[in-house]
């Protein structure tokens, strides 16, 4: 059936939620077989919010790449955007006014500048100085006293976050705060806090940062962004913001849930180390199997539609269900919930599809490439600590991966 074509006819399962998209669950794989039980596209509620979900890695692409499902809000039926609660996960993405929710011309006069900069040729410039950086958080690891070491919070925390940091341009006599508030905003510890002020704060120093380069240019993005002023006030702040914040949190899970999948596959880890799998490999398949963004808000219909069978009506939202895309039986088969580097990768939808494609793909690539690598080869006698290591989750809607990753690193070999 095509899974795009308009709803003249079609099913109709009402308005009653079938399923809820639990921040606070213990197992979202489990949460993402019974949703694509339940059918490729499900009624779902996410923070108070009801939606659509696309569940399945083919519903997921056509969702993706829909012509008449748009990220613009305006699209949005008002009782929806009536029910969507300060402070919440849904809030923050869907009432951004920066490039992720645009769309046609204003999509691409936002992305532009985006577009300049994380160029795959550009990034590959990067990899010798993330290299450095990686070299410098294994260093790290090594002066640390014998004990368990939350791997998330000690390498693959830092890491990302200062690539990001650097590219940005972010002013050194700022770093030690705006460091200090995204610890908190990506919810680095083993602690779960409320991150919703720090958000704030973090938000009114991004303006102030963007003023002082205002009067006094520097390196990096920033700076970059307001002389050329091809954004808006408003716009600059929310860019500089998803760039900052999502630019790099996204890339914490890759690199936690990569080294969780290794240590629980050392046959697997064993190829990596010896050259016959390559890393580029590993990060996908981590991307596939264990995708950094579980469920993510939302698209919008703007007119009737049909997909798989399913008819979602003008203003109704969808949600892309990422994480359970990636374990689809229908796309990937036997080894669908199996961690498997080796086997032939027919692809993942886990950095998008269509025109909203992660601009910080070829970046998150470089990053866990490179990471991974560093990590191993300096400590591949490196184990969980303890069978409960790297089993509680996040706590988010948003975000796949675990709070902590308790490890015990052995002995350093180069």
């Amino acid at each position: 059936m095509d899974a795009t074509t308009d709803a003249d006819t079609g099913a109709d399962t009402g308005a009653g939620v079938e399923f809820v998209l639990d921040p606070a669950t213990l197992d979202v794989h489990a949460d993402c077989e019974r949703l694509r039980e339940l059918g490729p596209l499900v009624r779902v509620e996410m923070e108070g919010v009801r939606a659509w979900a696309a569940t399945r890695h083919a519903t997921l692409a056509a969702v993706l790449a829909h012509p008449d499902l748009s990220r613009d809000i305006a699209y949005w039926d008002p009782e929806g955007r009536a029910a969507v609660r300060d402070g919440t996960a849904v809030r923050r993405i869907t009432f951004d006014t920066s490039m992720l929710n645009a769309e046609g011309e204003e999509h691409r006069r936002l992305r532009g500048p985006m577009a300049r900069v994380f160029n795959a040729r550009r990034v590959e410039e990067l990899r010798p100085w993330v290299a450095r950086l990686a070299a410098e958080r294994v260093d790290h690891l090594a002066t640390l006293p014998p004990g368990p070491v939350d791997l998330r919070e000690q390498f693959a925390y830092p890491i990302p976050r200062d690539v990001i940091t650097e590219l940005m341009g972010i002013p050194p006599a700022m770093r030690a705060r705006v460091h200090e508030l995204t610890d908190v905003a990506a919810g680095v510890g083993d602690t779960p806090v409320d991150v919703t002020e720090a958000r704030k704060v973090l938000y009114g120093m991004v303006a102030e940062i963007i003023e002082g380069l205002r009067r006094t240019p520097g390196p990096g993005l920033i700076s970059a962004l307001v002389q050329e002023g091809e954004l808006t006030g408003k716009e600059l702040l929310d860019t500089v913001e998803l760039v900052f914040i999502a630019g790099h949190v996204t890339t914490v899970n890759l690199l936690t849930n990569g080294a969780r999948a290794l240590l629980r596959e050392p046959a697997q880890l064993a190829l990596a180390l010896g050259g016959e799998l390559a890393w580029s490999a590993v990060v996908e398949e981590t991307m596939r199997w264990d995708s950094p963004i579980a469920h993510f808000p939302m698209r919008y219909a703007v007119r009737d539609l049909e997909i798989e069978g399913v008819r979602v009506r003008k203003g109704e939202a969808v949600v892309a269900c990422f994480a359970s895309a990636g374990r689809d039986p229908e796309r990937y088969g036997a080894r669908a919930c199996r961690f498997d580097a080796v086997a032939e990768q027919p692809g993942h939808l886990s950095f998008g599809h269509g025109r909203h494609f992660c601009l910080g793909a070829p970046l998150a690539r470089l990053e866990g490439e490179v990471a991974l690598a560093a990590l191993f080869e300096a400590f591949p006698d490196m184990r969980l600590a303890g069978p409960d290591a790297g089993t509680r989750p996040l706590g988010s809607v948003l975000g796949n991966s675990t709070r902590s990753l308790p490890v015990l690193l052995g002995e350093r070999h180069n």
